[in-house]
């Protein structure tokens, strides 16, 4: 695929056939929006990146690749996914919300690595378009929110094996990585039982335990991250994010980690139990890093 895109404008994931894919025509996407204005997506069959591009004028170079969370079931796209996009996209960063495949064996024929094909696809697609984009090919991370935490976390810590055609041997490694109340592990004592279910069946092996638990994935390769949740967290044990944090430290992977002591789970940019702004946190843990520039240091209300 070749084009220029404009900001919000959605870009399939493929060009042609999808990788890992089966028809079943009673699937189909549905997406819903409750009392509280929650967005959840279901039934995706045709993955989508939606584009946030900032003013080239403004542009940072930095791109973030946005995984919305929703156990693996159905997509919370709008909390977390094109509200933070928009603001992202505020601070100049090009900002991606990828609307995944869901793991269903009735359109995978292997539904375990399904998300993380398309977790794949996303980073070299925005790599290909680096230059068209103002991106700096070297500035590309993903983000993930609670199950989106664990494909972001697995995209990158599985990035050496290709799970899609890759002919131009484009890296697929992100360059950072933010987790968000994340499941991480697949261990009985850690994970979200929903979130392994629906990606790996109801009795996974301890092989497919160990390959899909992103703490135990780590390598010296690793890309830097940026872990938060709370520690009240009722949906997501606060051990997930503990145990990435200790497992990238061990590794001597750079990572700062947020723990608030109040907060629900799937709060998105603004946990109700607290005044502090985590999105101000992750501001600074980019400055810090040069992904953006010093001059959007000074403190903003979300």
């Amino acid at each position: 695929m070749s084009f220029r895109v404009q900001a919000q404008q959605v870009i399939p994931l493929y060009a042609g056939s999808i990788p890992n894919s089966r028809t079943d025509t009673a699937v189909h996407e549905i997406s819903t929006t409750d009392a509280h204005g929650i967005v959840r997506v279901s039934g995706v069959t045709r993955p989508t990146l939606t584009a946030y591009l900032p003013d080239p004028a403004k542009a940072t170079g930095t791109a973030v690749i946005i995984c919305p969370g929703g156990g693996y079931a159905i997509l919370a796209i709008q909390h977390e996914g094109y509200d933070v996009a928009e603001t992202l996209r505020r601070w100049g960063i090009a900002a991606f919300v990828l609307k995944y495949r869901l793991p269903d064996d009735r359109i995978m024929i292997n539904k375990s690595i399904g998300p993380l094909q398309d977790a794949q696809r996303a980073i070299q697609l925005v790599r290909e378009h680096a230059a068209e984009w103002h991106i700096n090919p070297h500035q590309i991370g993903i983000m993930g929110f609670s199950a989106g935490g664990h494909l972001a976390a697995m995209a990158g810590t599985r990035f050496q094996t290709a799970y899609i055609d890759n002919p131009r041997q484009l890296s697929l490694r992100p360059d950072f990585m933010i987790l968000c109340y994340p499941v991480i592990s697949m261990t009985d004592s850690l994970t979200h039982i929903g979130s392994r279910e629906h990606l790996l069946g109801q009795h996974p092996t301890e092989q497919q335990i160990r390959a899909f638990s992103a703490e135990m994935q780590v390598t010296a390769q690793t890309p830097p991250a940026f872990i938060m949740q709370s520690t009240a967290d009722p949906g997501v044990k606060v051990g997930n994010s503990v145990a990435m944090y200790i497992a990238l430290h061990a590794h001597g992977i750079p990572v700062e980690m947020h723990l608030y002591e109040k907060g629900p789970h799937g709060f998105g940019m603004h946990n109700p139990d607290t005044p502090d702004q985590w999105m101000v946190r992750l501001r600074n843990w980019m400055i810090s890093n040069g992904w953006l520039p010093r001059s959007e240091a000074q403190p903003e209300v979300f």
